[in-house]
């Protein structure tokens, strides 16, 4: 009894594979439109290629401009076999005109029929159709009717084809989008920061598909990348997984303050002024989970992996010994170059592939610079797949306010995503800068919502006891004098009314000790 074929058939492309929910139904004819240079013989080639080498399934490529050296040149740059596949007979290259595919067409068996049944072929590859409509005008003959019959022989022949197309932007609605089972665009943009390329299913007849604007990539020894958007992933998810446990910050004071840390599967959000410590409870809070079995991973926009290394040591953490352990990994992008969709799929891979546990993002505000929206998706995604795995996680964020905190972010909407709000900030006291730490919010806990000092030292961030005051040349008031974190200016006085104050003294005559300066 024979086999009976899958109903989906995989392009080969694994980030597409993944938008069409599996891959295209057979016997589909898809065309694929685009801009010159955003991709469609490189798919093309893909989708031949892996049917030929991993999918067993034989193919045709119809050539109009392209030579088969150049295509086979093309292929070995991707590092595909292409010219082996020719070799073995998996793979049939044919250069012809459109004139000739046209009368072939015309034939029951003629001679392209008997070359796509002399290797068995299963998909066929025809690159592509504006030479056809160009050949067809200048002839006087139907595009229309040209269309329709090479659809009508391509169904006869039981094979899945794919087409590329050039697109012309208001030229109409070409006829070919009408007859074609499957339509899949592409698009590139240059923007200041390069060549961006994307990839849309705008239709797939039988079947249903990830719809919207995807990442398409053009790489040197894979060819075809593919990353689906992260907006597509699931916001709402009914199972979600909730867990009890706490986790350690890595720091005792903060525990305290949290009732004895966060809860595992949470997001904690660290927001304040570069300087402040952010980086370093990042720090500690992997170290503390890597000294404790839990595998932590920091994914880092602001600073090298080196330098971040170097001053880690500083402080006593070893993070160099821990990656070479396998018990912290480090991922580092530059923001120049950040593409959200392909950021989120390295980030889940390196999340799913090593059984990470603990994550700290360093730092979220430079997805601002990807616009509004955007960035809010993403975060909003990366977080629900945090969640779903239980992943204890750490956003640091950098407020641009230097002395106080008005607002946990402006352009960044994310704080309605997080569990836990821990702000750092400075404090300015007479004439020194200080630092302060508080906890506004933790989830499902009486957290203690008393702003403290705190010093960053060997073991990274420790909070003092209530009156303790740093060593100084001058007299300096208790740190519970100072009011105002969470307020835009925060009260000051001058030193000399400081003094008095401190010392019990009459102020001088004319002033209050409740003036501002």
């Amino acid at each position: 009894m024979a086999t009976r074929e899958p109903d989906l058939v995989k392009t080969g492309v694994a980030g597409l594979d993944e938008i069409l929910l599996g891959g295209v139904r057979r016997n589909n004819n898809i065309l694929v439109e685009g801009p010159p240079g955003s991709g469609k013989t490189t798919l093309g080639l893909a989708f031949i290629q892996a049917g030929a080498a991993r999918l067993d399934q034989p193919g045709v490529i119809v050539s109009f401009e392209l030579d088969s050296e150049k295509l086979l040149r093309d292929a070995e740059g991707f590092e595909w076999d292409l010219a082996g596949e020719v070799e073995r007979g998996r793979v049939k290259i044919l250069e012809t005109t459109p004139d000739v595919l046209l009368e072939q067409l015309r034939i029951e068996d003629g001679v392209f029929g008997q070359e796509l049944a002399a290797i068995g072929a299963r998909r066929l590859f025809i690159d592509g159709m504006t030479p056809l409509r160009l050949y067809a005008e200048a002839n006087g003959i139907s595009y229309r009717e040209s269309i329709h019959r090479l659809i009508e022989e391509l169904t006869r022949f039981g094979i899945t084809s794919l087409v590329t197309s050039e697109r012309e932007d208001g030229a109409g609605v070409p006829h070919e989008r009408y007859v074609f089972d499957t339509i899949i665009a592409l698009d590139q943009v240059q923007s200041e920061r390069g060549l961006r390329r994307s990839i849309a299913v705008t239709k797939s007849r039988g079947q249903d598909f990830i719809g919207g604007t995807h990442t398409l990539r053009i790489a040197g020894g894979t060819g075809i990348e593919v990353y689906r958007r992260v907006q597509s992933r699931p916001k709402i998810i009914a199972d979600q997984p909730t867990s009890t446990t706490r986790v350690s910050t890595g720091s005792t004071g903060l525990d305290a303050l949290m009732e004895g840390g966060v809860y595992k599967g949470s997001i904690t959000l660290v927001s304040g002024i570069s300087g402040t410590g952010k980086t370093v409870s990042g720090a500690q809070f992997l170290s503390h989970g890597a000294r404790n079995g839990k595998k932590g991973l920091l994914v880092t926009l602001d600073e090298h992996p080196r330098q971040l290394i170097r001053n880690a040591t500083t402080l006593g953490f070893d993070l160099e010994r821990l990656i070479d352990e396998e018990k912290i990994f480090i991922h580092y992008e530059s923001p120049l170059e950040l593409e959200l969709d392909v950021h989120f799929d390295k980030i889940a891979r390196l999340v799913e592939d090593n059984g990470i546990e603990l994550v700290v993002c360093d730092s979220v505000a430079v997805y601002q610079m990807h616009g509004g929206r955007q960035a809010n998706d993403f975060l909003y995604a990366l977080a629900s797949f945090f969640k779903q795995r239980l992943c204890t996680v750490f956003f640091n964020y950098e407020s641009p306010e230097l002395l106080g905190v008005s607002q946990i972010s402006r352009e960044l909407q994310g704080s309605h995503l997080v569990d836990n709000i821990v702000l750092l900030n400075y404090v300015e006291i007479s004439t020194k800068l200080r630092r302060a730490i508080c906890v506004p919010k933790v989830r499902g806990t009486n957290n203690v919502q008393t702003t403290h000092e705190f010093v960053i030292e060997a073991g990274g961030i420790h909070l003092l006891p209530p009156e303790e005051d740093s060593e100084a040349a001058v007299p300096q008031l208790p740190f519970s004098y100072y009011y105002g974190l969470l307020a835009r200016s925060p009260a000051r006085r001058a030193p000399v009314i400081e003094e008095a104050v401190m010392h019990g003294d009459k102020l001088p005559q004319g002033d209050s000790d409740d003036v501002d300066r």
